[in-house]
């Protein structure tokens, strides 16, 4: 673990143990009341969660096109963190959804393909894991089909009718509400950073090693 990791990580400690007081000092939002306060958390988990699948997607079109072998480290890294982040959102969504609107879920275009990011990620950690030979590759064209949906799930509020609020809200909140919700994307991204700094070392090492036994064996 390199010294910045350890900054991110104890700043990120100490804002999100912080957190919890920030956000119960911002004013209730006038119809939904108390459970809005879950927006705090369910917005930065769903920005870093299109955020994560943008850098695997990255990653994998220059490890494909570019033969950047160093890149797939960086891809499969994201892809793990995308599904995390993932859960997160999809969790604290339908606990908000359920008292926010009386239902836990709907298949409007926003939920329904932030959830099949989700799947194509848990899909090819499976192909990575348990796909064998050329998995890497594969994987990659996988991918890039969930970088394309990134765009489709970011305007699917603005396109068609949904119970999300459009794009154009969180820019407009009132200072009592944006600023904790900037402490908290802060708090969240910096905990992103470390994890997938780390993680994508521990792939990069865990591929010289490989290359070690194979050199081995091939003496």
């Amino acid at each position: 673990m390199s010294t910045l990791n350890k900054i991110e990580l104890a700043l990120a400690g100490a804002m999100l143990a912080v957190a919890p007081w920030i956000i119960d000092a911002a004013p209730y939002e006038s119809t939904m009341g108390l459970v809005q306060k879950i927006f705090y958390f369910h917005m930065p988990a769903a920005w870093l969660f299109l955020l994560a699948a943008i850098i695997a997607g990255t990653a994998s079109a220059m490890f494909l096109f570019g033969k950047k072998r160093d890149m797939d480290g960086w891809a499969l890294a994201a892809a793990e963190l995308a599904v995390v982040f993932g859960i997160i959102t999809l969790v604290t969504g339908p606990l908000w959804a359920r008292k926010a609107w009386g239902i836990w879920w709907v298949w409007d275009a926003r939920l329904t393909s932030s959830l099949i990011l989700w799947m194509i990620f848990v899909a090819y950690l499976l192909l990575r894991r348990y796909g064998g030979p050329g998995s890497d590759k594969l994987g990659a064209g996988m991918a890039l089909f969930g970088l394309a949906n990134v765009p489709f799930i970011f305007v699917s509020v603005n396109v068609w009718r949904t119970l999300h609020p459009q794009t154009s809200v969180v820019p407009t909140l009132p200072v009592q509400m944006g600023g904790p919700l900037w402490f908290c994307i802060t708090a969240f991204f910096l905990l992103f950073l470390a994890l997938l700094s780390m993680r994508a070392r521990l792939e990069r090492q865990r591929v010289r090693i490989e290359d070690l036994y194979l050199a081995e064996d091939e003496a």
